[in-house]
């Protein structure tokens, strides 16, 4: 009840901006509360409390998305400081959750899943969007930081071909959140660390990712998250670095428009 709150108080001041401040205390409030509980039962979860650490874990990602952004953070704020690096979140979500998947998929919550949001196994794509693909294979096999770090960039490129493969060959109402948070869940922890150093190939990467999460704009938490991203990943790159990120600084601009 507590993550409902959390989430409601949060879209209050959305759709309330004079009195955004109030709202979102009151959302820091119930969100607290919220993650004490999760935290404190979080090692006993069993068949039958696992549909409610589901439905907790769903609204914490809501939530988070739905905060305040501030300019020049790749990450989310909380109370004024930045907070977890998002990536990192989903991933934990995840593993969190993964013991207990089997009850889930065929708990009371099942119809919030997406059947083998996992198994793709299409990877042809629209001409730009497979080019670009390929453009930024060639970048990860010169990539600076050694054999892990290349390893872990073309990881995380073969992850996203997958997922464009879901959002391209599918219309835009079967992009649902599943689809797109696959991504996160599957590039190696080595990706993860070099997003967070700011490391220029994996921003490069983590631009083109924002492509899939345009593609979840109509959700009040998730609008702008995309373009928020987009700016901020700009503004870290310099140089030749940036022309890397025009396909989808374009691609995002020209939805943006329509």
């Amino acid at each position: 009840m507590r993550g409902i709150l959390a989430v409601a108080a949060l879209h209050l001041s959305h759709l309330r901006p004079d009195r955004a401040l109030e709202y979102q205390h009151i959302a820091n409030h119930h969100s607290d509360r919220a993650l004490g509980g999760f935290q404190a039962a979080m090692t006993d979860m069993n068949e039958v409390n696992c549909h409610a650490f589901f439905a907790l874990s769903s609204l914490i990602v809501v939530y988070n998305f739905a905060l305040p952004r501030t300019p020049g953070s790749l990450s989310f704020t909380y109370e004024g400081q930045d907070s977890t690096n998002w990536l990192a979140m989903i991933r934990g979500v995840n593993s969190i959750l993964m013991p207990s998947w089997p009850w889930v998929e065929n708990g009371p919550l099942r119809g919030l899943l997406q059947p083998g949001v996992f198994d793709t196994t299409e990877t042809r794509l629209p001409k730009p969007a497979d080019h670009q693909l390929r453009q930024l294979a060639e970048l990860c096999e010169s990539a600076a930081g050694g054999e892990e770090a290349v390893g872990a960039y073309t990881a995380a490129v073969k992850a996203l071909r997958k997922c464009f493969a879901k959002i391209f060959t599918r219309s835009s109402v079967e992009c649902e959140i599943g689809t797109a948070f696959t991504w996160p869940v599957e590039v190696p922890d080595k990706f993860i660390q070099l997003q967070q150093a700011r490391a220029p190939e994996a921003l490069i990467i983590l631009a083109h990712y924002c492509v899939v999460l345009h593609h979840l704009d109509n959700y009040w938490w998730m609008k702008g998250w995309a373009a928020h991203l987009m700016d901020n990943i700009y503004s870290e790159l310099t140089g030749t670095w940036r022309d890397w990120i025009e396909w989808p600084s374009t691609v995002i601009a020209r939805n943006e428009s329509e």
